[in-house]
């Protein structure tokens, strides 16, 4: 058994379970009720499903170059896919999109009532939630 086998044989371990996850994390973002979980499906999966691809076609390709460029693709996507998830987090709280009766812990609706205290004392408390789309105030 050489080696070149048993890379082969990890590869394509690699590259099914990768695949398998990507396409978990498909269906997550389609059955899921609400916006936070279709955010946890798009996000946790899909990164490790694009890593364990990744990883699979650097033991194909075994060349330093391409492992690098490879290695730098996992890199930004770790770095940024959390980061984009916050974000849409945070925006879909911010527009009411978020079931807050499924929420266990909610510390982000205490933080905001403070901003809005601090930045606008005269508003009604969690303005964010409580006010039509139209009648939100500007947040610039």
């Amino acid at each position: 058994m050489s080696w070149d086998l048993v890379a082969d044989v990890a590869a394509a371990v690699c590259m099914l379970g990768g695949a398998l996850l990507a396409f978990a994390a498909g269906v997550g973002v389609l059955r899921f009720p609400d916006l936070l979980s279709r955010m946890h499906a798009g996000t946790k999966p899909q990164v490790l499903g694009l890593i364990l691809v990744l990883v699979g076609l650097a033991l194909r390709l075994r060349s330093g170059g391409a492992v690098w460029a490879l290695v730098l693709v996992a890199l930004f996507q770790m770095l940024t896919a959390p980061v984009a998830a916050h974000l849409v987090g945070r925006a879909g709280f911010r527009t009411g999109k978020v079931r807050r009766d499924l929420l266990v812990v909610d510390e982000l609706t205490e933080a905001q009532d403070m901003a809005t205290e601090r930045d606008a004392p005269d508003l009604p408390r969690n303005t964010a939630t409580s006010l039509p789309r139209s009648e939100e105030p500007d947040r610039r």
